[in-house]
């Protein structure tokens, strides 16, 4: 242990006496040392009386010397005293200690509590009229002092004492102790004097309402009526003022309701919310409303609410300005307002008011006008001249007024920024309700030569088609494309027009110039729409001109599957066949039969065109659709053939050539890829899939559909005529064993290895 190392344990083994936590707790609690404690001494005769009192006047007085300022030490001194029967020594030193400190409130209030103890009562009453003298803003001296004197059953000294309190002022507490008094002794009159006089010094609403709440309390019904009225006097009409009193409209309400006299309470609250802002009367409001639930008729409980709901939209807009959707809710209540009124069948002042009203919310509402010029601030706020306009339209009918309302709103909106169609439209629209043609055409014609649109060329279209003014609508078809060439929509729209007008030739010119664009946003649109439309004209000749059109340009997979489908498929009639056997009272459009064979041409021609391309994919894609063909309409042969060309999944092992290691990926890999790219492989595997084959048959098991390898194999043994298993069989593993030298060599090489998708290899 010298060298500062723990020291090393040798016996390991538990002790014999096994010592316990508690034991060890209890241990240390016995051998504790017993604190000092001073011994009592024993009091035999006066001399040692008079010994130990000197000697503990000794030591206070000492203590006293050493913290004179320390009031804890008189206080210990003077009750020392006091408990020695030494009252008048106590007296002595509660003196001494008020000379150090004379403001002391705990001083003053032992000194008093010593002599009430001593049943002194007059030096008691001295000292505490000397303190409240001395302290006069401390009201628990006061307190004391009102409590000695009414214990006593010295009311009119209680009351002397407090009407020298209340010359100072005191706070509410002091003038609710004077009432208290006066009402235990059942002195009412003098509790209501109190009141006038605390009314005089501090006149608060809630002060006003204690005093109206007493007078009702013992029944002077018209004292209390006087007490409020001369509240609401003293108030005045000002707003700030009425404001501060709400406390008192609202108790005088409560006292005429508990009276009974509705129709009084019902003037005060309509009395005192006329002549403050909804913004500063909620809680009024809500005093009025629960008034009105409870005593009201629907009419004025719905006015009632009304007006709670007006101040909670006005303190929500007083934050945040620009809060449409506020101002839509505000307006729908006005406006909700206005119908009530209607439907009651009020005078038409009354309506005005309602009317205006409404217009003033729609005009504060149309004034924020949002900030910055960017279009997603002005979607919300736009809304608001529409509705205001609709207003003025259907529910004022006042015409000349939404005229100028529409005149404003566009006067409002950049629009060499942006511009808001549905404004347009909608002003022209009400200028049609109007019968004035003229004005509606010339808003939309200074629309579409201002900022033109899309949704303006639209609604001015259904605006002269509605009004059967085709060669309108051509015109503006014309010029919709003129400004925008590249919209397919726009040209579908147009010869879906001309279809509907039976102009046959003008609808191809269209679709002809349609597609002859250079441009076109999603032109498979327009392709399909001109396709559809001959396929309807029964004319399938031109339909497959426009087939082959298209696969020369785009070629895409879905172009070759819809061109096979539509070969496949029966189409109707020529139409002017069809308008021939219209007399003939056929309830349905006769159909002329697909061509499956044209179709199949079609799916080998859209077969090979992918191979070029290299899509493997879309080469899967229309395999699967050529499959469900032929199991429709083919032959189970032809089922078999397409089952051949078939892909199936293989791992490919490749070189990075970022990394230089070999990867494996996967790949999908068709028969006649792989026979044109490694014939003696492609023979070696088909081979195998057949002999696999024919093992599952000749062992009876459930086989599932043949892989491309496979069904190439039983084609081909279909066509040699049906050779002996036997033989197949050892060809197969004949050629297993010199094929797969060779195609282990090329792996050796870095060629690709190919594996069936189910997992069986070579």
């Amino acid at each position: 242990m010298q060298d500062g190392r723990a020291p090393r344990i040798k016996n390991r083994a538990p002790a014999a006496i096994q010592v316990t936590a508690e034991q060890l707790l209890r241990d240390a609690q016995e051998r504790q040392e017993s604190q000092f404690r001073a011994p009592k001494q024993r009091v035999e005769d006066f001399e040692e009386l008079h010994e130990y009192r000197g000697r503990k006047r000794e030591e206070f007085e000492k203590r006293i010397r050493q913290t004179r300022s320390s009031i804890k030490e008189w206080l210990q001194y003077a009750n020392w005293e006091a408990s020695q029967g030494e009252y008048a020594r106590s007296r002595s030193v509660f003196e001494r200690a008020l000379d150090v400190d004379p403001r002391s409130v705990q001083l003053w209030l032992s000194y008093t509590e010593m002599e009430l103890k001593g049943r002194n009562v007059q030096h008691a009453r001295n000292l505490f009229d000397r303190a409240v003298t001395l302290l006069p803003r401390v009201d628990q001296l006061w307190y004391k002092y009102v409590y000695l004197e009414e214990l006593l059953g010295n009311v009119p000294g209680a009351r002397q004492v407090f009407e020298r309190w209340m010359q100072w002022e005191p706070d509410d507490k002091a003038w609710q102790a004077y009432i208290k008094m006066e009402q235990r002794y059942n002195e009412l009159d003098r509790a209501s004097a109190i009141y006038e006089r605390w009314v005089a010094v501090r006149p608060e609403p809630r002060v006003w309402v204690k005093w109206g709440k007493f007078e009702e309390e013992r029944g002077k019904l018209d004292k209390a009526r006087e007490v409020f009225q001369t509240a609401l006097e003293f108030f005045g009409d000002d707003e700030e003022q009425i404001e501060k009193a709400q406390a008192v409209f609202n108790a005088f309400a409560k006292m005429e309701t508990r009276l009974k006299e509705y129709e009084r309470a019902r003037v005060i609250y309509k009395f005192a919310l006329s002549r403050l802002p909804r913004s500063k009367s909620a809680a009024l409001y809500a005093a009025y409303t629960k008034f009105e639930k409870q005593h009201g008729t629907r009419s004025t409980l719905e006015s009632t609410v009304l007006g709670k709901r007006r101040i909670q939209y006005e303190e929500e807009l007083s934050h945040d300005g620009r809060n449409y959707d506020v101002w839509f809710d505000y307006a729908r209540l006005e406006e909700g307002a206005l119908r009530d009124l209607r439907e009651e069948g009020v005078t038409a002042e009354e309506e005005e008011r309602a009317t205006n009203r409404v217009r003033e919310v729609y005009e504060r509402a149309v004034a924020q006008v949002p900030p910055g010029g960017e279009k997603r601030h002005w979607r919300r706020y736009i809304f608001l001249w529409l509705y205001y306009a609709l207003f003025e339209e259907i529910e004022t009918k006042d015409y000349e007024r939404a005229r100028q309302i529409y005149e404003t709103a566009i006067r409002v909106v950049p629009h060499k920024q942006f511009t808001f169609a549905k404004l347009w439209i909608t002003f022209a629209r009400f200028e049609v309700r109007q019968l004035n043609l003229t004005a509606a055409r010339k808003i939309l014609g200074t629309a579409i030569g201002m900022c033109p649109k899309e949704a303006l060329f639209k609604g001015y279209i259904q605006l002269e088609f509605d009004l059967r003014e085709f060669d309108r609508v051509r015109t503006l078809y014309e010029k919709y494309i003129e400004w925008d060439p590249t919209n397919s929509a726009a040209w579908i729209k147009y010869a879906e027009l001309e279809t509907q007008l039976e102009d046959f030739p003008r609808v191809r010119a269209i679709y002809e110039l349609g597609v002859s664009q250079p441009a076109l946003s999603m032109p498979e649109l327009l392709w399909k729409a001109y396709i559809d439309f001959e396929t309807e004209e029964g004319e399938r000749e031109k339909a497959r001109e426009l087939y082959e059109r298209l696969v020369k340009i785009s070629g895409h997979v879905k172009v070759w599957i819809s061109y096979a489908t539509f070969e496949a498929e029966p189409i109707p009639i020529p139409r002017a066949m069809r308008e021939e056997a219209e007399g003939e009272e056929e309830e349905e459009v006769p159909m002329v039969e697909g061509d499956p064979v044209r179709a199949r041409q079609v799916f080998e021609r859209g077969y090979k065109d992918l191979k070029s391309k290299g899509l493997k994919h879309e080469r899967v894609v229309l395999l699967e659709i050529w499959k469900a063909f032929e199991e429709k309409y083919g032959t189970a042969e032809d089922v078999v053939k397409v089952q051949g060309m078939m892909p199936i999944t293989s791992k490919r092992r490749i070189v990075d050539k970022e990394t230089g290691q070999t990867v494996e990926d996967w790949d999908i890999v068709f028969a006649d890829d792989e026979r044109e790219a490694n014939p003696t492989t492609f023979k070696f595997l088909q081979m195998a899939h057949a002999w696999k084959a024919a093992q599952a048959k000749s062992g009876g098991a459930s086989t599932t559909a043949l892989s491309g390898f496979a069904a190439a194999a039983a084609a081909n043994a279909n066509a040699n005529g049906n050779a002996e298993s036997s033989n197949s069989n050892g060809s197969a593993q004949q050629s297993a064993e010199s094929t797969n030298r060779d195609a282990r060599d090329r792996a050796d090489d870095g060629h690709s290895d190919v594996a069936s998708s189910n997992g069986d290899g070579d």
